[in-house]
């Protein structure tokens, strides 16, 4: 009989959770030689300037240096994702840290702008590979935000700075462990089979295959049939 005891299910418990942790991969929170681009808008900069300095307080904490962060100002939310993306793509920064502030009005204005600076800065990150940190705010209220840059609420420009710090190191965690080639190999056949329609392949040997089988083989009769009808006529 197996045994389900309370003492079996804690051993085994432990047992996963330290498997659990060999398998897991995260990132630390050390900035330190790492470079770090921070974007912050100007609009509602009461609001950005207390991100702006929790954001670096937070990776001054973290390790950074201050000569490795560079500081960019736009005009508004609106601009954030076009200036994080041109940082980005200097490849001279880890990660790169994305502030700005956006309050509802009396218009669509507020969702039209909040969706594009989302996926503004989302599509940077994937394009761009570098990871970015999301730290703009999007409230109803003056009040509300003002929780979120330094009160109740905490300060999530230092949030958005220790998220930047550990996706750094994350990424440079995944890059440094090595691949297998076996399941590289197996891969990259799934991927040639399913996904590339067969119309659309470029495989030559498919191609070599099925001229082989229209030609006629050296021993064949096929020649000799042909020559006797001439002959007859």
């Amino acid at each position: 009989m197996k045994d389900i005891s309370p003492q079996r299910h804690r051993d085994g418990k432990n047992v996963t959770e330290e498997k659990i942790r060999k398998k897991t991969v995260a990132g630390k929170l050390n900035a330190s030689g790492l470079r770090f681009g921070i974007v912050v808008s100007r609009f509602n900069e009461f609001i950005t300037d207390r991100l702006l300095r929790g954001a670096y307080d937070g990776l001054i904490r973290s390790g950074a240096e201050e000569r490795d962060i560079k500081i960019l100002r736009v005009p508004g939310s609106f601009e954030v994702p076009s200036a994080a993306r041109t940082l980005a793509e200097t490849k001279k920064y880890d990660a790169i840290i994305c502030l700005g502030c956006l309050l509802r009005g009396d218009t669509a204005h507020y969702d039209v702008i909040v969706n594009e600076v989302t996926r503004g800065i989302g599509q940077s990150a994937q394009k761009t590979g570098v990871p970015h940190a999301f730290g703009v705010l999007t409230c109803d209220t003056l009040e509300q935000a003002i929780d979120r840059a330094g009160l109740k609420m905490g300060n999530k420009g230092f949030e958005a700075a220790l998220a930047a710090v550990e996706m750094a190191n994350l990424k440079k965690a995944i890059s440094h462990q090595p691949l297998r080639l076996t399941a590289q190999g197996r891969l990259k056949t799934a991927v040639g089979k399913k996904q590339i329609p067969r119309s659309a392949r470029n495989d030559k040997s498919e191609r070599a295959q099925n001229d082989k089988r229209d030609k006629p083989w050296k021993g064949s009769k096929e020649p000799a049939k042909a020559s006797k009808t001439k002959r007859r006529k």
